[in-house]
């Protein structure tokens, strides 16, 4: 039997609330708890039926809380072929045909906002733990292999304004940015006393290995 959850996927790129109507047939009295019913038991004809009614309103659900068009199409299609593959879950003594499938609706719509906010959340994670500082990488490599006594030893050679800067950036873990902007000082001229600085630190450090 072919799955009608595939073919509501399919249905020539129309959303679910743009699907057009369906010529009158008898089944069209039954209510949406007899259709889900026949729906359970695999019959096409009642889901078809009952996409009709359920699109809008499923669509409503979702939209209310995605507020993106496009997401909501795309989950409403989810929430219509979860209800076709679980119809026979539903249970009409605990509430109508149209609440269960706004209950579906709901959870399918939060569930791809927690997805949205998490996968946001793992993006801005990763960004952060592999930002590449903006000083030189001789400074890195000061601080794997140089011991700290000579690091000061070395650093009280330097001018006043050259070790704030490096201290800053190197200690502080800073960009040239945001060193400029504490210091109160160009960014360029940051930068330059910076590299000008590690260049007499590196010199002051190979000159006592």
């Amino acid at each position: 039997m072919t799955d009608p959850g595939s073919t509501a996927r399919a249905r020539s790129g129309a959303s679910a609330r743009r699907r057009p109507r369906r010529a009158p047939a008898a089944s069209d009295a039954a209510t949406a708890e007899d259709l889900l019913q026949a729906t359970a038991l695999g019959d096409e004809e009642a889901f078809a039926l009952l996409y009709d009614r359920m699109a809008p309103r499923v669509f409503g659900v979702c939209l209310k809380v995605l507020r993106s068009p496009a997401q909501a199409e795309e989950v409403a299609q989810e929430v219509l072929v979860e209800l076709w593959r679980t119809a026979a879950r539903f249970d009409p003594s605990r509430g109508s045909a149209k609440a269960w499938a706004a209950t579906v609706a709901h959870r399918r719509a939060v569930d791809r906002v927690r997805s949205s906010q998490a996968g946001a959340d793992r993006e801005r994670r990763a960004a952060a733990s592999t930002r590449e500082t903006d000083y030189d990488q001789v400074a890195e490599a000061a601080a794997l292999s140089l011991e700290r006594h000579e690091v000061r030893r070395c650093l009280a050679t330097l001018t006043e304004l050259q070790r704030q800067s490096i201290v800053m950036a190197y200690y502080g873990a800073l960009t040239y940015r945001q060193v400029a902007e504490l210091l109160q000082a160009a960014l360029p001229t940051v930068k330059a006393r910076i590299r000008d600085g590690l260049a007499r630190l590196r010199d002051c450090m190979e000159g006592n290995r």
